[in-house]
């Protein structure tokens, strides 16, 4: 069992950064793939990015590639994502996830991901 707590949404204008970070529980954090999903008003849930259990690879949806950066820190049970260049078009509830297996589970809305968190809030105004 795996459970999963975000925090660092909140407000800002467009081009600033904000860190998101989803500290973990559970012993076996270390084995889980990490990623996460983001849900704006109206629209499905989508892929953001992911993370391999060890760190060494990492995948992004393509309108965020060059802008998030997705990291973990294994020692301290927590994965993170570095958002910079925020656009209005990035305003949604962002959820972590985990998962044991990093394939195809990492993309569209996310069926089959295991663990998810509750969310945090990032609004970008223009």
């Amino acid at each position: 069992q795996v459970q999963l707590v975000e925090s660092g949404g909140g407000l800002v204008q467009a081009g600033d950064s904000l860190r998101l970070s989803c500290a973990a529980s559970g012993r076996t954090f270390g084995s889980y793939a990490m990623g996460w999903f983001r849900q704006a008003p109206g629209k499905e849930r989508e892929f953001v990015a992911a993370i391999s259990w060890s760190g060494n690879f990492t995948y992004y949806t393509d309108s965020v590639k060059g802008r998030f950066t997705i990291s973990r820190d294994n020692a301290k049970n927590t994965v993170y994502l570095q958002t910079s260049s925020l656009k209005p078009e990035d305003t949604a509830v962002y959820y972590c996830a985990a998962n044991p297996v990093y394939g195809n589970v990492w993309s569209g809305s996310g069926h089959g991901i295991n663990y998810w968190g509750q969310g945090t809030q990032v609004t970008v105004s223009s």
